[in-house]
């Protein structure tokens, strides 16, 4: 058996490429998406002999954008989110405007416009029809509008080990709030301004969230998928 190479994520060409969840009623979430979101649907399939359907949506073409697989099981038509899942995060050179137009469209403010508390950044939140929070996020240059995926950790340093070592991701940006009792860890390929990153946060004390059953995975590409499993079952068994 040739011998595993630990450093192989660091010379990888890694990407992330898509996040994959279930929805309860796909040609509802596909329509907010695309009208209320601003999203362009890039693909869809129906697979009858296995009950399910999916569609890609996104803001430009997969091979340059972070994308969202929405999948749809015949005959289901709600999902647990849980409380492990966090929010994405849709960047915007005018919160307040894309927040007018998911309102026109029926959708769920759930946090106004504004700058956050202590800064002059503008945010929002807004639910979809299946629960999903997403964090509006106001930025003077967007590259790619789905810029974040933010998860919850029990174990921060843990969680930042496991990405870093098994899949190849760097902390691009670390913060620590005892104030309001949380730290959160923004883990990327590239700096979070240049492409979409992934947020882990940690509530102080809290060790374990429920993960549900709506959320599935992220997708990251690489150019060589038995190198990276390898690295990832070696990691996970050490």
């Amino acid at each position: 058996m040739a011998e595993i190479d630990l450093e192989w994520p660091k010379k990888d060409n890694r990407r992330l490429l898509h996040v994959v969840y279930r929805v309860g009623d796909l040609e509802r979430t596909i329509k907010f998406y695309t009208e209320a979101l601003g999203m362009k649907l890039l693909r869809q399939r129906d697979v009858p002999e296995e009950k399910y359907a999916n569609a890609f949506v996104g803001f430009g073409d997969e091979h340059s954008h972070f994308a969202v697989e929405l999948t749809y099981n015949y005959g289901v038509t709600s999902y647990d989110v849980g409380d492990g899942f966090g929010h994405f995060a849709i960047a915007t050179q005018d919160v307040y405007k894309l927040v007018e137009r998911i309102r026109a469209k029926g959708g769920n403010i759930t946090r106004e416009a504004g700058p956050v508390q202590g800064g002059t950044t503008v945010i929002a939140f807004v639910k979809d029809p299946d629960g999903y929070t997403f964090a509006l996020v106001q930025r003077p240059i967007v590259h790619d509008p789905f810029c974040q995926i933010s998860l919850r950790v029990g174990d921060l340093e843990r969680a930042i080990k496991f990405y870093e070592k098994a899949l190849g991701l760097k902390v691009v940006r670390k913060v620590d709030n005892p104030e309001n009792k949380y730290t959160i860890a923004i883990l990327g390929y590239k700096e979070e301004d240049d492409a979409t990153v992934l947020e882990l946060t940690y509530n102080y004390g809290v060790t374990e969230y429920s993960k549900g059953t709506a959320y599935a995975q992220i997708a990251i590409g690489t150019d060589d998928v038995y190198k990276s499993a390898d690295v990832v079952n070696l990691v996970t068994q050490s």
